[in-house]
């Protein structure tokens, strides 16, 4: 079943692929310049021997891992505690609901004009659009707990902190970890768009931006590309880590397979 998927999905992207070479070499008017996809997969593959291209690899990588340690660190206990004092959520909930709609892309000027070290700024505005994800989906997870399950152990004696540690958080770990995989995308969005709003010295953003005004679009889509391949692998990661941690949940849903 899964190789199965892996080659429809192999077969999707060579057939989009074609189709774009195609319309692009004898599709277009000559007055559109545009690259091939032979064109632009050939510069990605030379592009991992290009040490700026490498330093800028590494300076996004570290700031997205950086941004979603710090929101993963914050929004997991501020969701435990609004999911295990529901009054205390209510009360938070409107702001919240709020703030969670604003395009994260949109502050990123305001963050430029209040943070002024580049590296901080890019950081935080990582940290704001990922927070959500990862706060949503654990008071969810807080919300999916089974409510039998806490009276069972209250039962037994069990004090409010036991229950939290022994049921709620084990029982919301999974969505947690969803929250998490989600919030690794959108983190890596915004760690490229801040530094193609931004600039700065390094990252694949500025790249992009380099490679623009030299007129090489060729370049620009190659560095947008390993963008996405960089996505696609950590989304797969923690996919994969989701899978092995939570199979149970997997079985309990009916998602497993």
């Amino acid at each position: 079943m899964a190789a199965a998927r892996l080659l429809r999905g192999v077969a999707g992207v060579a057939g989009f692929l074609v189709a774009g070479e195609l319309v692009i070499r004898f599709g277009l008017s000559e007055d559109l310049v545009f690259p091939a996809p032979s064109a632009v997969l050939r510069e990605a593959v030379w592009l991992p021997s290009d040490a700026v291209f490498l330093r800028g690899t590494a300076a996004t990588l570290t700031n997205w891992a950086l941004g979603l340690l710090i929101a993963t660190a914050v929004a997991v206990p501020a969701g435990v505690l609004l999911g295990a004092l529901p009054p205390v959520e209510r009360a938070i909930r409107p702001v919240l609901e709020f703030m969670r709609p604003i395009p994260s892309v949109a502050i990123i000027p305001l963050a430029i004009l209040l943070i002024p070290v580049d590296e901080l700024m890019k950081v935080s505005v990582i940290v704001y659009a990922s927070l959500w994800p990862i706060l949503i989906n654990t008071l969810y997870g807080m919300h999916d707990v089974d409510p039998m399950a806490k009276d069972t152990l209250r039962a037994f004696g069990f004090g409010r902190s036991a229950v939290l540690a022994r049921v709620s958080l084990p029982s919301a770990a999974p969505f947690i970890a969803t929250g998490v995989r989600i919030a690794a995308g959108v983190a890596l969005v915004l760690a490229v768009s801040a530094e193609l709003v931004a600039g700065g010295t390094a990252g694949i953003g500025v790249y992009v931006t380099t490679a623009g005004s030299g007129n090489r679009t060729d370049l620009m889509l190659a560095a947008t590309f390993w963008a996405g391949v960089l996505g696609v692998a950590a989304n797969l990661a923690l996919l994969a880590g989701e899978r092995r941690l939570f199979h149970w949940h997997r079985v309990r849903t009916g998602a497993a397979g």
